[in-house]
C-alpha cells in the first residue's frame, strides 16, 4: 500500500547494512568490471565539463579553498579538500550532457556518486579497490531508491540532485568505513538535505549541473559527520512527513531493498551515445537508421514526426534555440544536426552548428508528441516512433525501442574507450588520455587512489 512500508526496522536499515558490507565482502568481477566502466564513462565526461562554466567560475568563487588538501579538481589538477571537489567535480560531471544513467530510476548515478567517492578517496589516500566499492555501495543503494520514487518523483524532482545526495552519503559510508548505525545515520541525513527541482531545466542556467555538486558535497558532509556521531532521523523516507510522502505523493517501499547484494543494478547502466538530454536519443538513433538505411538526403525531408513518451516531450520537444543548454535539450535541433553532420557529440553543440541555417530550417520541420505506446513503457523503455516525409511524398516509419547505449542495446568496451578518448584527448592530451584509461581499467590494483591519474598528478606537483 503506498505510504507505507515494514515498520519492524526503517527503510534504510538494509542500504545502510550493504554500506558497512561493501567495504570488504567478496564482489563478483563483472561488477567491479561495470564500476570500472562507470569511472571511464564518468571522466569522458567530467574533464571537458571542468574546463567550462559553472566548474571554472565555481573554481574561481571558491579559489580560497584551494592549495591545500589531497583532493583534486579535474582537469586541471588543483588540490582542495574533499568537500569543496565533490562540488566542483559533481557540476562538471553533467554539465555537457554526456554522463551516465539508471534507465528505471530516471537517475544519473555517476555524477554524485563517483564525484563523492573520488573525493573522500583521493582525500583519504584509500585504495582503488576501496573506491571502486564505494562507487558500487553508492549505485546500488541509489539506483533502487530512485527507481522505487519514479515516475512519480520525477513529475516535480530531478532525481540526480534528490536521490544522488543519498548515493553520495552511501560511496562515502563505505569508503570511510562506516558501521551500519553510522551509515543508516549519513542516509538519513542526506535524505533531508537532498533538493533539486525540475525547474532548473527548463530554462538557460547553470543550476542543473549544480544539483550534480550539491548531491555530492551534501552526500560526502553527511558521511563524514556520521563518522563523529552526528544522528539523524532514521524513519526519513517512510515517515509520515518523510521524502516519500513529501516528495513522491506515497511510496511502496516493500521491494526496495529485496535484491541488495544479490542482483548488481551497475550492470545495467547506460552509456549515453549523444551529448544531449537523455529524452532526445531514441529519436536520433531512429532518424539516423532511416537515414542510413535509406540513403537519404536530408535536403528532400518535408516533416519528421517524433512520438515518444510525455517526459520527452515536455522537455526536448522545442524546435527553436538559440543557445547550447536550449539546443542540448532538443530534440528538433538534435535529429536536424545529426542528420546533417552526422552525429550529435560535442561538435554539434559548436557556435557554427547553432548558427547553422540548414541545421535550424531542419529543426523547424521536426515536430515531437505523445505516443502512447512509448509513453506506457516508460520509464523501463526510452523509446521513440520517428515518421520521416519526403518531396515526392513517400512516408519512411522506423521504431526505436530503446537507445544505443541502454542495457539492452550496450556500448561494448570499445566503444566506451572510443567515446571516453573522444571527449578526453581535446582536453589533457593523447598520452594524459591513454594513461588515464590504463589506470581506471587497473583501479582494482592500485595501492593509493592518487595513482589514478600520473600525468595529471605529476604535472600538478
Amino acid at each position: 500500500m503506498p505510504g507505507t512500508a515494514d515498520t519492524s526496522e526503517p527503510v534504510l536499515a538494509p542500504f545502510a547494512a550493504f554500506c558497512a558490507d561493501a567495504a570488504t565482502c567478496t564482489l563478483p568481477e563483472a561488477v567491479l568490471h561495470a564500476a570500472k566502466r562507470c569511472v571511464l564513462d564518468y571522466m569522458g565526461a567530467t574533464l571537458p565539463g571542468g574546463a567550462i562554466a559553472p566548474a571554472t567560475m565555481m573554481t574561481q568563487a571558491l579559489s580560497d579553498m584551494l592549495g591545500h588538501g589531497r583532493a583534486r579538481l579535474y582537469p586541471g589538477g588543483e588540490v582542495t579538500d574533499a568537500k569543496t571537489a565533490a562540488l566542483i567535480n559533481g557540476a562538471a560531471s553533467h554539465t555537457i550532457e554526456f554522463d551516465d544513467i539508471y534507465r528505471d530510476g530516471i537517475y544519473h548515478p555517476g555524477v554524485p556518486v563517483i564525484s563523492a567517492a573520488l573525493a573522500i578517496a583521493e582525500a583519504k589516500g584509500v585504495s582503488g579497490e576501496t573506491f571502486l566499492r564505494g562507487v558500487i555501495a553508492g549505485y546500488e543503494v541509489s539506483d533502487r531508491i530512485a527507481e522505487t520514487v519514479n515516475p512519480a518523483h520525477y513529475a516535480f524532482w530531478h532525481t540526480t540532485g534528490t536521490v544522488g545526495t543519498i548515493g553520495a552519503a552511501a560511496a562515502a559510508a563505505t569508503i570511510l568505513g562506516l558501521n551500519k548505525e553510522q551509515a543508516m545515520h549519513a542516509l538519513a541525513n542526506a535524505v533531508t538535505l537532498c533538493s533539486g527541482l525540475q525547474q532548473a531545466f527548463r530554462g538557460d542556467a547553470m543550476a542543473k549541473p549544480m544539483h550534480g555538486g550539491h548531491a555530492a558535497e551534501t552526500g560526502l558532509t553527511c558521511a563524514l559527520v556520521a563518522g563523529a556521531g552526528v544522528t539523524g532521523v532514521l524513519d526519513m523516507l517512510e515517515g509520515e512527513r518523510g521524502f516519500g510522502n513529501a516528495m513522491c505523493g506515497g511510496v511502496d517501499w516493500s521491494n526496495a531493498a529485496k535484491t541488495l547484494g544479490k542482483d548488481f543494478t551497475i550492470q545495467r547502466i547506460t552509456v549515453k551515445n549523444h551529448a544531449a538530454c537523455g529524452h532526445a536519443h531514441a529519436a536520433i538513433d531512429g532518424a539516423l537508421h532511416l537515414q542510413a538505411a535509406h540513403n537519404i538526403n536530408p535536403a528532400d525531408i518535408v516533416r519528421i514526426d517524433a512520438g515518444t513518451y510525455g517526459p520527452a516531450v515536455e522537455i526536448v520537444g522545442q524546435q527553436i534555440v538559440k543557445t547550447v543548454f536550449e539546443a542540448k535539450f532538443s530534440l528538433p535541433y538534435c535529429v536536424a544536426v545529426a542528420l546533417l553532420h552526422g552525429s550529435c557529440r560535442m561538435a554539434a553543440f559548436e557556435d557554427d552548428k547553432l548558427q547553422d541555417q540548414a541545421v535550424l530550417d531542419l529543426a523547424k520541420k521536426i515536430f515531437v508528441s505523445k505516443d502512447d505506446e512509448c509513453d506506457a513503457a516508460f520509464p523501463k523503455r526510452r523509446s521513440a516512433k520517428v515518421a520521416m516525409t519526403l518531396a515526392d511524398g513517400s512516408v519512411l516509419d522506423f521504431y526505436a525501442p530503446t537507445r544505443k547505449g541502454d542495457p539492452d542495446s550496450p556500448l561494448s568496451d570499445a566503444e566506451l574507450s572510443a567515446k571516453y578518448h573522444d571527449l578526453a584527448t581535446d582536453i589533457i592530451g593523447a598520452e594524459r588520455a591513454r594513461q588515464l584509461e590504463e589506470c581506471i581499467w587497473k583501479l582494482d590494483t592500485l595501492d593509493d587512489i592518487a595513482a589514478l591519474y600520473p600525468g595529471l598528478r605529476n604535472a600538478a606537483e
